[in-house]
Formats: C-alpha cells, structure tokens, sequence
C-alpha cells in the first residue's frame, strides 16, 4: 500500500472491515518509511523533505486516523514505527529524522489522548538494522547526479564538489555498522501488540539505548562534539573552510 495515497488507504480500510465486520482490528503498525539522500540539511532538496514527511509522517497519520474507529471498537494496538534518529540527531538526515521526530510526537501525544479509549500507543526506535531503505548504489548515483545537477552555483562553490561527493559513503556505512538480524525489532513488536501492558517506547538495536541515553542525559556539547568528530572523520569540511585564506 501506497501510504501517500488517500485511494488505497481507503481500499484497505473498506477490505480490513468486510474481514474483521463488527469485531474491530486488535492492532496497526505503522512501518513505511523512506530515508532519502543522506546530506547536509542545506543540500537537501526540499522535495526529498517534503516526501520524507508524506511518507514517513503524514501517511502514518493518515492510516491511524482512517483505522482508529477500528482500534476503539477492540481497544487495540497502535504501533508507530519511528527511528533512534526521531531523538537523537544525527548529520545529513535532517530530512529523515525531522520527520520520525514528528511520528515521536505524534505517538506520545496519541498515547495520552487514546487511553480513555482502552487503545494502548507504543513507539519502536530502532537503531541500525539493515534493510532496503537506503537503496542500491544505482539510486544513489541516480539521486545524486539531479542534487548536483539543481545545487546552486553558489553552494556548489561553498560546499565543493569533492566534499558533496563523499555524502554517500554515509549510505556505505549503513550496510557495515548495522546488522541484519531483525529479530530483537521483531520481539519489540510482538511485545507492543500482544502484551498486557506494552512500554511506551522500545528500543531495539546495537547501542540504541546508549545513544539515547546521551541524548537525554548528556551535555549538548558532549553531543555535539562527539558528533563533530565522527562525522569531520567521514567527509571532511566543506571547501569554503578548508581551503587557505
């Protein structure tokens, strides 16, 4: 199912009906998502912005509000599927992330507002587990040959080439440092859909907890720092701030 697209949303609410009748749906989870092309926030395309928010929040907006008649009638399950990057920020995914922030929100807010309902809201935060969200190497060339194609003179001057070259090997990355085993994303699910009292929030994957605890606990300097440097590692600076004066 299209999530941006109000037709098969519909499609699917009318054919979960005729199956479930007058009995309700126990639970929905929300799990599509895009990532877009992974840059620094002032390369993103406002396109790439605006479909990261149509599919990553406004279709999960959409489908809970189509189905939450459903989930009253059984005093069921919402399960929002959002990302460690919906909390902790992380450089060039001011697109993706600003978007699974609002799924967050929207969650918690949805939580409060459901329980009088009987309706339980929980929110998955994985971290790094590999699927086919970032793409193949072909869509990376493909999308970074129309940003390059549509970037301003004057930041392709500022940022250089060779430094917006080098902002796919964060895509690189996604594959070494994240694991393919899904199964503790999966025992999180199961857990918000059919425990009695499911957690508010799961965080499932390899130091997950740990970089939320930083952002949550931590100094913002510590955060930034550590993030400076990680990143200065990866790409290194923009032209503009390497290059002698």
């Amino acid at each position: 199912m299209d999530v941006t697209n109000p037709q098969q949303i519909k499609d699917a609410h009318s054919k979960v009906v005729e199956k479930v009748q007058d009995k309700g749906l126990w639970a929905v989870i929300n799990n599509a998502g895009i990532l877009g092309f992974p840059m620094d926030g002032e390369l993103i395309p406002m396109a790439d912005y605006k479909s990261c928010m149509a599919v990553n929040f406004f279709g999960a907006v959409e489908v809970t509000k189509t189905f939450l008649p459903l989930l009253r009638k059984s005093k069921g399950r919402l399960v929002n599927i959002s990302s460690i990057g919906g909390v902790f920020p992380m450089q060039q995914l001011a697109a993706y992330s600003s978007s699974k922030a609002a799924l967050t929100m929207f969650s918690s807010v949805m939580r409060q507002e459901l329980s009088k309902w009987g309706v339980k809201v929980s929110v998955i935060q994985p971290g790094g587990f590999r699927t086919n969200i970032a793409g193949t190497s072909e869509s990376w060339d493909q999308k970074e040959k129309v940003i390059l194609d549509h970037l301003p003179p004057e930041l392709q001057e500022d940022y250089g080439r060779d430094y917006i070259l080098q902002q796919k090997n964060f895509l690189r990355g996604i594959g070494i440092f994240s694991t393919s085993d899904i199964t503790p994303l999966i025992r999180d699910v199961e857990h918000a859909v059919s425990a009695k009292s499911p957690s508010a929030f799961y965080a499932p994957g390899k130091l997950t907890s740990l970089f939320l605890n930083i952002a949550f606990f931590f100094p913002t300097s510590f955060l930034d720092y550590f993030e400076k440097k990680q990143n200065i590692q990866k790409k290194g600076m923009p032209r503009a701030l390497s290059t002698p004066k």
